[in-house]
């Protein structure tokens, strides 16, 4: 067996607002809206990935999801031009990587990240 893709799924009383939030923010386009769910896409990626963990590192509290990006500093940009500010960082952990948490308008908590090197 070989596990084609793993997807979060988020809680929403809104899913086409919420889906409107991901998508201004990340570039993502909405691929598929059933009303009560809607799909998001953007580059495929090259391999599946599940993080468990007991915290989000820095003793923060654990994002529901990590969404890895190239430009940090426009994701924030991004973010900011919605009105909100980031609830952690932006930062440079210990370990290298550049990033910061963002509360979408549903409350999930999420971890926006990018390699030390990129920008």
């Amino acid at each position: 067996m070989t596990v084609l893709r793993i997807v979060p799924n988020l809680p929403t009383r809104d899913p086409a607002a919420l889906a409107r939030f991901y998508a201004q923010i990340f570039d993502l386009e909405v691929e598929f809206d059933m009303g009560w769910i809607a799909f998001l896409g953007g580059p495929p990626q090259p391999r599946a990935q599940l993080q468990v963990a007991t915290e989000g590192g820095s003793g923060t509290e654990l994002p529901a999801l990590t969404i890895a990006v190239d430009d940090l500093d426009a994701a924030l940009a991004r973010l900011r031009a919605t009105g909100a500010e980031p609830v952690y960082g932006p930062v440079t952990e210990p370990w290298g990587v550049r990033r910061f948490y963002l509360r979408d308008p549903d409350g999930n908590l999420v971890n926006v990240a990018a390699h030390s090197d990129a920008r």
